[in-house]
């Protein structure tokens, strides 16, 4: 076995040769690796798995990202957006089956209206679940105020992905206008961060262009900007992107799958107390990807309680899993998922990262 491997684990933070390093392992190294995470998350989280209802409103979206594909420049997909009742009602099914807390996720839209809907909705959630009850927003770039206002409505979670922290890149797989610019993107978690949120972001495992050496800089500004959740996924080409044709020069899907668990089980070390997801794009490739990022890392699972009918309408990537399922499947599959993966369901917890439950004290003690 590896002693270098060995040597690297036992320390309590990596370099960015460290993470290179253990991104590189081969199949029984990476077995040490995911070994140190899983007691590192038994220690910090324990067995607990929180439930998060995603509502996929709306696939309606301003952005042309050159890898999505619900990009604007996308004819073939049919646009839709719920109404407030299916939001409200689908807020309520999670509410009354205990889920603990929900995620409102849409395209980009940057308008009055849209603006004032999400306010109104959060409003009404809040109204419905009370104060005991995790809302996560994941609508893209908006503007402080914007933000402050979701977060005084009843929002206390933001999910926004960074996709990548190298800005070559970064331009690379966005088209080159002022609706795609990286700083603004960076600025933005800052931004929800101040605002009083409890921050998600991540990026996508295998994208064309991207080195092991862009992983581990991807790593390392997730602490650096000491963010409260993540949610990393494999990326995975959809054919109605510009993205699709350099499909060939990817590595295979499965390759993408193991280094993926490998980011989740580094993540986990080196940010020990933080909420990470299971993303719904590990089980595009492995039937129990979801089951063995558990294992190794998340503790947070994420069952779709979008209406059937509009599911096949938000595919970001081909062969996305789930979109024929009803909310109901949806769940028992997630309770026999998490069973199957060892964890235990947190019925009616919200959830709350640790990491932030403990700056946020940290921060209260320093002002004292």
């Amino acid at each position: 076995m590896n002693t270098s491997i060995k040597n690297i684990l036992h320390n309590n933070d990596f370099s960015k040769d460290d993470i290179i390093e253990l991104l590189y392992t081969n199949q029984s190294e990476a077995k040490l690796l995911y070994q140190k995470a899983k007691e590192v998350k038994s220690c910090q989280i324990g067995d607990k798995v929180y439930l998060r209802g995603l509502i996929e409103f709306s696939n309606l979206c301003v952005k042309d990202c050159l890898y999505c594909g619900i990009r604007k420049s996308n004819k073939n997909v049919q646009r839709y957006s719920l109404s407030d009742r299916e939001i409200i009602q689908a807020a309520q099914f999670a509410f009354d089956e205990n889920y603990g807390s929900i995620v409102l996720q849409s395209g980009e839209v940057k308008s009055r209206v849209f603006l004032n809907r999400i306010d109104r909705l959060l409003k009404q959630i809040r109204k419905i679940t009370g104060d005991n009850f995790g809302i996560t927003l994941s609508c893209g770039e908006q503007d402080e105020s914007t933000y402050s206002r979701w977060f005084e409505s009843g929002a206390n979670r933001y999910l926004l992905r960074f996709e990548t922290s190298n800005k070559e890149l970064y331009n690379n797989v966005h088209p080159n206008d002022s609706l795609h610019i990286f700083e603004k993107r960076i600025e933005s978690l800052r931004v929800l961060k101040k605002t009083g949120y409890q921050v998600g972001t991540g990026f996508m495992v295998g994208l064309p262009g991207q080195n092991l050496s862009h992983i581990a800089d991807d790593i390392l500004f997730m602490k650096d900007i000491d963010i409260d959740m993540c949610g990393i996924g494999p990326y995975i080409e959809h054919k109605e992107t510009p993205l699709f044709d350099q499909r060939n020069t990817l590595m295979p899907l499965n390759a993408r799958f193991e280094l993926t668990l490998k980011v989740l089980a580094i993540l986990r070390i080196i940010m020990k107390d933080i909420n990470i997801a299971a993303s719904t794009a590990l089980q595009s490739i492995d039937k129990l990807g979801r089951e063995k990022a558990i294992r190794v890392a998340a503790n947070v699972f994420m069952p779709n309680i979008t209406p059937q009918s509009y599911r096949k309408n938000y595919n970001l990537y081909d062969n996305k899993p789930c979109i024929a399922e009803s909310p109901v499947d949806c769940q028992s599959c997630t309770i026999a998922r998490i069973n199957l993966a060892n964890g235990k369901v947190a019925f009616g917890e919200v959830g709350n990262s640790k990491h932030y439950l403990n700056r946020k004290n940290l921060i209260g003690e320093m002002n004292l």
